[in-house]
């Protein structure tokens, strides 16, 4: 997904957001709010930058980034795309709440072990037939 997002994408994003995470409108902003200063500090973290370097290269006040990171305000549009492009990520992964990250992970992860699983299998497999050669 670009980080780069016209007006109906992000109208069309809002919707997915208003429609899948927040079921009750008066919870929205308070849980909205509450996730984007999650994953605002998580990813500032990520890249060792100070708040401060933050509001800097999104081009807001310092006091904006402490007010997001606070769950004291919420932000337009553009200091979202502003945010992800300081913070190289995608708009969306700003706005999703932790647990959709673990799901797609672990999901990542079963897939690997699946997967690796199989090889094994495939590789006793191969030795029994092989050892059962021997002693034929």
């Amino acid at each position: 997904m670009s980080i780069h997002y016209g007006r109906n994408r992000l109208i069309v994003l809002e919707d997915f957001i208003s429609d899948h995470i927040f079921s009750d409108m008066k919870e929205k902003p308070t849980v909205a709010r509450k996730i984007l200063s999650s994953n605002l500090k998580k990813h500032r973290e990520k890249l060792r930058i100070s708040q401060e370097k933050l509001a800097e290269n999104a081009k807001i006040s310092t006091m904006m980034v402490k007010d997001i990171e606070g769950c004291r305000t919420w932000v337009s549009d553009k200091t979202l795309e502003s945010l992800a492009v300081a913070l190289k990520t995608d708009i969306y992964r700003l706005l999703m709440p932790d647990t959709a990250y673990e799901d797609e992970i672990n999901k990542t992860i079963r897939n690997d072990l699946e997967s690796i699983t199989q090889k094994i299998r495939q590789d006793i497999d191969l030795t029994l037939k092989n050892t059962l050669k021997l002693w034929n």
